[in-house]
């Protein structure tokens, strides 16, 4: 891995990547979420994927991409702790396999280029028709959330625990605001988020100067301040809260939020991974083996840790008679793990299991960019090699003294609607 620095708060990545017979440039922004700008910046990605000021049209863009040997584009916004990040990807082959020799790694680092930094406007605002017509895919998104009832219930269990902390912000906004949105104010979101944002491109496969000399193009007269991120944190520990939501569902949801009260230190997050895939993320775990398997109380129970801002969730699909007993038969397993033995034949298949996992990162462009994005995220640069290593080194003293931090702070159900039928 290489890091390049092209102007303050502006750094290229270079991974290794000479296996793969594709290539691929993205370009991370990265900046702190704001309440007051949720709504317009969830509309950002959608309008940006259109086109930029070169290639205007959607059609016209998808015949250039299909040109470039079936390069593809994506824009995509989402929220990473306490910040938000938009993520202009463009893929395709790589320069050696070009037919006629054309320089395909300066195409894709154009298009991604421009869609990032040379979007299209319309008297200096982003294109009117295209914000009304990508507002209402939003609106569209944000109604039908409640669809997707896995989903819809840890999400209304982050909004309790998170409360008004700016890692509570909605990555796809606001519903009630989204009628408000114009070409003006999604035009000031995407300027705002050029002004403050970090920015960091990864570059798998391409031509390292394709992407540092548009870079560089790119930032020259634009005014930037970029923000410092914001660190890692956690929630206070508080009297845990539980809610229940009656809706008309065959199969219940439950989600159990905890938090360690204090950010995961750099030096204990490996044997936190160890330690929540021993409690509910292998076939093999506490939860899986007791909880599903022994006692019958659920469909399905893992368990993840979110490192960013110090949460531990258990997301469950339950009999809504059994929602109750599930609830207690998780604490009882985390508990247990707590204060009990994890036996040597739990460790090592939980130590195989997560080694397996790190040895493929490696096997896509996809895996190798998310593994080093979320370490430059946690402000770390660990390889998969290095985080195995010290998997490896994890011992049950490790297990019991990280999961022992974490207490119960909000549980959230979703349950049938009195008088249904189940």
């Amino acid at each position: 891995m290489e890091r390049i620095t092209v102007a303050p708060g502006a750094q290229i990545t270079v991974l290794p990547a000479e296996k793969f017979n594709r290539c691929r440039i993205s370009i991370n922004f990265i900046w702190p979420a704001a309440r007051e700008w949720a709504t317009a910046e969830a509309l950002l990605p959608l309008v940006l994927e259109r086109g930029y000021r070169d290639c205007p049209d959607m059609t016209e863009l998808s015949k250039k991409l299909a040109r470039l040997y079936g390069a593809a584009l994506s824009v995509d916004g989402t929220m990473g702790g306490q910040s938000r990040v938009l993520t202009v990807t463009v893929s395709g082959i790589r320069d050696r396999f070009a037919l006629a020799g054309e320089p395909l790694s300066m195409e894709y680092a154009g298009i991604a280029f421009g869609v990032a930094f040379r979007p299209y406007l319309v008297d200096g605002l982003l294109d009117a028709e295209a914000v009304d017509i990508e507002r209402e895919q939003l609106r569209e998104l944000l109604e039908s959330e409640i669809n997707e009832k896995r989903g819809y219930c840890i999400r209304q269990a982050r909004r309790k625990f998170y409360g008004d902390s700016p890692a509570g912000i909605e990555r796809n906004g606001y519903l009630d605001e989204v009628n408000s949105l114009t070409a003006r104010t999604v035009t000031d979101a995407y300027f705002r988020m050029l002004r403050l944002a970090r920015i960091e491109v990864t570059v798998l496969g391409a031509d390292v100067e394709a992407a540092r000399t548009c870079l560089a193009a790119a930032l020259k007269g634009v005014l930037r301040t970029p923000s410092e991120l914001p660190s890692p944190i956690a929630m206070p520990a508080c009297k845990a809260r539980s809610f229940e939501e009656p809706l008309p569902t065959v199969q219940g949801k439950l989600c159990l939020l905890f938090t360690s009260g204090v950010p995961c230190a750099p030096e204990e997050l490996s044997a936190l991974r160890v330690a929540v895939a021993a409690l509910g993320g292998t076939p093999t775990s506490r939860l899986f083996q007791n909880v599903r398997e022994k006692q019958s109380l659920c469909y399905y129970c893992a368990a993840t840790h979110i490192s960013l801002t110090g949460a531990l969730c258990v997301d469950s699909g339950v009999e809504h008679d059994k929602a109750a007993h599930a609830r207690d038969a998780i604490l009882h397993e985390l508990s247990a793990m707590c204060t009990g033995t994890l036996s040597q034949a739990e460790l090592d298949d939980v130590k195989r299991a997560l080694k397996n996992q790190l040895a493929a990162v490696s096997d896509t462009l996809q895996g190798l960019e998310g593994w080093y994005f979320a370490e430059c995220m946690r402000g770390t640069q660990k390889t998969p090699e290095e985080v195995s290593a010290e998997i490896d080194a994890v011992t049950q003293e490790d297990v019991r003294r990280v999961l022992s931090r974490f207490s119960l702070s909000v549980c959230y159900t979703l349950t049938k609607e009195a008088g249904a039928d189940a």
